[in-house]
């Protein structure tokens, strides 16, 4: 999969993230999202979001599945994750939807914060990054969205929603 100008802003972002298609199945993920887990990305691409969460987590997975289908969005969702080596870590996990351009429902972006790494310090280094990757966007927006293909507009558009997001919580709150 081809990463547009917009996905680059991901590739060594702080925060993990993936991005899933419409029945669950992780089509994409930053680096930090396969290091936390401890997998190589190329044993996570393909694989469906449940292997990587433990059997308590599935029933709030799957409730946050049908919200999302429902409303687009699922914020503050806890859900406990589950590494390679069998440990496991509590998670925040915050998800929008991306859409193509007839309004068909493609997949979703989703952050994950791992509540045991949320300090003072992390806090200020995330909301850093998602100014600066908001403003990588909006560059994107005046320079290139107009010659963007349909794919790439998507993108872009939910990275946009998914940023807009992040931007609204409060993470000394999490």
């Amino acid at each position: 999969m081809s990463q547009t100008e917009a996905r680059k802003t991901l590739k060594d972002a702080p925060v993990m993230w993936r991005r899933i298609n419409s029945i669950g199945i992780i089509l994409d993920c930053n680096s930090t999202y396969a290091e936390n887990l401890g997998y190589a990305k190329s044993e996570i691409l393909g694989k469906s979001i449940f292997e990587h969460i433990s059997k308590e987590s599935w029933e709030s997975m799957n409730e946050s599945l049908k919200l999302w289908f429902e409303t687009g969005k699922v914020t503050d969702r806890k859900i406990t994750f589950k590494r390679q080596d069998g440990s496991t870590f509590p998670g925040l996990l915050q998800a929008t939807s991306i859409y193509d351009e007839n309004n068909n429902l493609l997949g979703s972006n989703t952050v994950i914060f791992d509540l045991t790494q949320m300090n003072y310090e992390k806090i200020k280094e995330y909301e850093k990054f998602f100014r600066e990757a908001k403003n990588r966007l909006n560059e994107i927006k005046e320079k290139e969205y107009d010659i963007l293909d349909e794919n790439s507009k998507s993108e872009y558009d939910g990275l946009k929603k998914m940023f807009d997001m992040l931007l609204q919580i409060n993470l000394s709150e999490l």
